[in-house]
């Protein structure tokens, strides 16, 4: 046993870590003994594999909706200030402020119960989307819709390491990002073909996008019925000699200094992030008079190829740091994924072809997923588990405020500013929020060395 902990804690559990190694035997929430898992079962296999594709399905409705932003706008005649709000605000900010205390639910009652009302919910508030007569209802209908989205990622980040065994965790967690990114892409590359198939099926006179998400709620069925078959583990208990208070201030207290600096690092990444991906449609058919279809495909293949493609780079990048810096590699990772965008920023203020743009949104947006792939074991590594689902819902709002930030400031420079120059206007956000992002990874590696 012995053998195995000083194995688990190697690079890890140092003087002044705020990383927590997994330890067993444990006692489970429910006071029985409870191990962490040390091999696959056909259950979690199914219920990880569940997880990733109901996420990805979740979040195709972003994708979609980005690709039909255009459409969206003429309906409701706003401006790009207002749609900068719809993307920022509803798609993420309320969102992951209301999804934090369904999270403190899930730590306290059966996280498969809170899962399959997700699902429901989610399904229900796509059609609310679809049918809303005005603006300020199709508002609340794409926040209360992004808020089951939002809930559910960290409940998933909850579950993983009482399903998948310590050695696969990295792993488990990659591979669920790498099938909630292809929901997302597919969102993007589909979204013509969702259009014409809702056109197909729902002969009622309603404009193309409500049918599309319509059509796109029913997914919600299967999966509902898929839910039932996945497992409920027990939570395997953290163990560790300087293990924090189960309360969450206490947690932070103890915590405060590696929690802000990763909080600096993330948050301002996630400023230029949300600048671009969720505005990036919108921009390109304004500045290349480009149509749906193509513009949707572009994207779809773009996110697909550099979600999951960075995820293999993010998993050797760490192996091989981490073996020279130690606690200072995350950090160092996100950091060079910062810093090597703002080129790729700079340059879309140029751009002079379409093809030129996407190119550089590849390469922007594979930077910037390396630097955040390792994100959840990082948060896994430091919450002990009774706080967990919480802990990711915390960290989600609070990154969410950065995420809402990008897309509103860039919404607001081209109405106000830049006379509708969208793309323009995303590269000017994204460009100081990365040169930020990199300083405080800067500060985060010193800090995990001097602790070293």
């Amino acid at each position: 046993m012995q053998k195995r902990r000083k194995s688990a804690c190697s690079g890890d559990d140092r003087r002044g870590s705020s990383v927590i190694a997994i330890a067993a035997p444990a006692t489970s929430d429910n006071g029985a003994p409870s191990t962490a898992p040390t091999a696959w079962t056909v259950s979690a296999l199914f219920t990880v594999a569940f997880l990733g594709v109901t996420a990805g399905v979740q979040m195709s409705d972003r994708g979609l909706q980005s690709v039909l932003l255009a459409a969206i706008q003429k309906s409701f005649q706003v401006g790009d200030a207002t749609i900068g709000a719809l993307q920022g605000l509803a798609g993420v900010l309320v969102a992951s402020a209301v999804a934090v205390p369904i999270a403190r639910l899930a730590d306290r009652m059966s996280r498969k119960v809170v899962l399959l009302g997700l699902i429901i919910g989610w399904s229900a508030l796509m059609v609310l989307s679809a049918l809303a007569p005005n603006f300020p209802l199709f508002f609340v209908g794409r926040a209360a819709a992004g808020v089951t989205e939002f809930a559910m990622i960290p409940i998933v980040y909850s579950l993983i390491p009482d399903l998948a065994p310590d050695r696969s965790r990295v792993a488990a967690n990659l591979s669920f990002a790498a099938l909630m990114a292809a929901g997302a892409s597919a969102g993007f590359y589909f979204g013509d073909v969702i259009v014409h198939v809702a056109e197909a099926v729902f002969t009622f006179q309603a404009e193309p996008w409500r049918k599309a998400m319509l059509l796109l709620s029913l997914a919600g069925v299967p999966l509902l019925l898929l839910g039932l078959l996945t497992a409920d583990p027990r939570r395997t208990v953290i163990a560790d000699t300087q293990r924090p208070s189960a309360s969450l201030l206490a947690f932070l207290r103890e915590r405060w200094r590696a929690v802000g600096l990763f909080v600096g690092v993330a948050g301002s990444l996630m400023i230029a992030v949300q600048a671009l991906n969720p505005l990036i449609a919108l921009a390109l058919q304004r500045r290349f008079d480009a149509d749906m279809g193509q513009i949707g495909h572009a994207l779809g293949i773009v996110t697909l190829a550099t979600s999951i493609g960075c995820l293999p780079v993010a998993g050797f990048l760490d192996r091989a740091l981490r073996r020279r810096f130690g606690l200072a590699a995350r950090p160092m990772i996100m950091g060079l994924g910062a810093l090597a965008s703002v080129p790729c920023a700079v340059l879309l203020l140029t751009a002079g072809d379409m093809d030129a743009a996407l190119w550089l949104v590849a390469a922007f947006l594979f930077l910037t997923c390396t630097a955040n792939a390792l994100v959840p074991t990082m948060l896994q590594d430091l919450t002990p588990s009774e706080l967990r689902a919480r802990s990711f819902a915390i960290w989600s709002f609070v990154v969410s405020i950065f995420c809402a930030i990008g897309p509103m400031v860039a919404g607001a420079l081209s109405d106000l500013v830049l006379h509708g120059r969208l793309l323009s206007a995303i590269a000017v956000t994204a460009i100081p929020a990365l040169v930020i992002s990199a300083l405080c990874a800067i500060r985060s590696m010193q800090s995990a060395r001097a602790t070293a």
